[in-house]
């Protein structure tokens, strides 16, 4: 049988990264990479379990793996196989069952065996953080970086600390070299990631932080363009802040979980600020940085949640200056406190919440895009143009097309914005 090869994913920027590490192993282990509807002799399903709804997504996939290839082997990791092994253990044709702290040893599991393997360790005990590695990537215009796995916040609807374990950090010489290493490679962009990045290097000995993570970076590699994932509110202290107004690498972009613009809420969700601190904490960021991105997420249609606590969470939005928004309505997870919380929304009240947040978020982007009309900026080209027309992202995060050639992907090039359009912006290359 030949030996191709497929992975779905589902989930996080974190699964994303590890399934390309997993693609990049599997290739050195000869296998040929093919889509999953060709249907490969081996299929990997690195599963998500934030909702119920991907859970049952995973386990459709792996019944349409079977369907696709009635002898292929199925292996399925990540967060769902991590908190419910059972359940994938009984449906047929799952050949092996995987947790996350098993995800990086996958490879000694492929042996061809008749019988089901299922390998799903404590991951509450795990205390190391392992870097899994990329070479390459296939979007040739950024790279990214693990530098941190796991989450000690325990928000109430969140399941993520039961699938990843407590935050572990990278060790610091180990983040810097991959970084130097990618950046010598060619990248002009390099994203760090993780599930819980501004709580990095509290794990670590002697202890450390993000930033003293982010001055090491730009003081030994060549990186041009350093970006942050996700970070806690209560994790940006104001010398972040000033580090980022200063640097001429460190990317002008944070994207922070608001999740609530309500004080009731956000202390049924778990979460430790309020919304007063939220506020000081955007102004102070525009004031250092007026023209960086700063993007939200929110839930919305949160157990108990009032029309007059949702219109506060509207009204904190819309005052602030903010650039886009991430709307995730909010799904009951079995596990979760929130799950047996009173005061369950139906799924139309929530539909309707989400919709009038999405259109604030297009709102503040259209607002805060405009403002760049006739100003000049930098982009890293991305893959994936068509018919001569090119997409970059610039430092503050906004997407610019323009007229190019093919192959210029990864390229940095400076770019004048001419208008604005429901495409997002547009400009000519100088």
């Amino acid at each position: 049988m030949s030996r191709t090869a497929a992975i779905a994913t589902l989930g996080c920027k974190t699964n994303q990264f590890e399934s390309s590490a997993m693609e990049e192993r599997l290739k050195d282990a000869g296998f040929a990479m093919v889509p999953f509807d060709e249907g490969a002799s081996l299929v990997i399903i690195n599963t998500c379990t934030v909702t119920a709804a991907t859970d049952s997504q995973s386990r459709n996939l792996v019944r349409r793996a079977r369907r696709l290839n009635a002898d292929c082997r199925v292996v399925v990791t990540g967060c769902y196989a991590q908190v419910d092994p059972e359940a994938l253990r009984a449906i047929p044709g799952v050949s092996v069952v995987l947790g996350n702290a098993e995800k990086k040893d996958f490879l000694n599991y492929l042996d061809e065996t008749p019988e089901q393997v299922v390998e799903v360790s404590d991951i509450g005990q795990q205390k190391e953080a392992v870097a899994l590695s990329l070479s390459s990537f296939s979007e040739r215009s950024r790279a990214f970086v693990q530098i941190q796995n796991g989450c000690d916040a325990y928000c109430s609807y969140c399941i993520i600390p039961y699938a990843r374990g407590r935050s572990r950090s990278v060790a610091a010489d180990e983040a810097v070299a991959q970084v130097g290493r990618l950046a010598d490679s060619g990248y002009a962009e390099i994203v760090l990631t993780g599930i819980h990045i501004g709580g990095y290097g509290a794990d670590l000995e002697p202890r450390t932080s993000l930033l003293d993570l982010v001055r090491r970076i730009e003081a030994e590699t060549s990186v041009a363009r350093l970006r942050l994932g996700s970070v806690e509110p209560t994790e940006i202290p104001d010398a972040l802040i000033a580090q980022m107004a200063g640097s001429s690498t460190l990317c002008p972009h944070f994207h922070i979980p608001l999740q609530a613009g309500d004080d009731a809420v956000l202390k049924r969700m778990n979460r430790h600020y309020d919304t007063t601190f939220f506020r000081s904490l955007i102004d102070r960021i525009h004031r250092a940085l007026p023209e960086a991105a700063i993007g939200l997420d929110v839930i919305v249609g949160f157990p108990g949640e009032s029309q007059a606590e949702f219109e506060n969470t509207y009204r904190l939005i819309a005052e602030l200056p903010v650039s886009h928004l991430h709307v995730f309505p909010y799904s009951r997870r079995p596990g979760t406190p929130a799950a047996s919380m009173p005061g369950q929304l139906p799924g139309d009240a929530i539909k309707q919440r989400a919709a009038r947040l999405r259109a604030l978020g297009e709102e503040k982007n259209r607002q805060f895009a405009e403002r760049f009309i006739g100003k000049t900026l930098e982009v890293v080209v991305e893959s994936g143009q068509t018919s001569g027309v090119c997409r970059g992202v610039s430092r503050n995060y906004l997407t610019v097309r323009f007229e190019g050639q093919e192959g210029q992907e990864g390229e940095l090039q400076r770019v004048q914005v001419k208008e604005w359009t429901p495409d997002g912006l547009w400009g000519i290359r100088l």
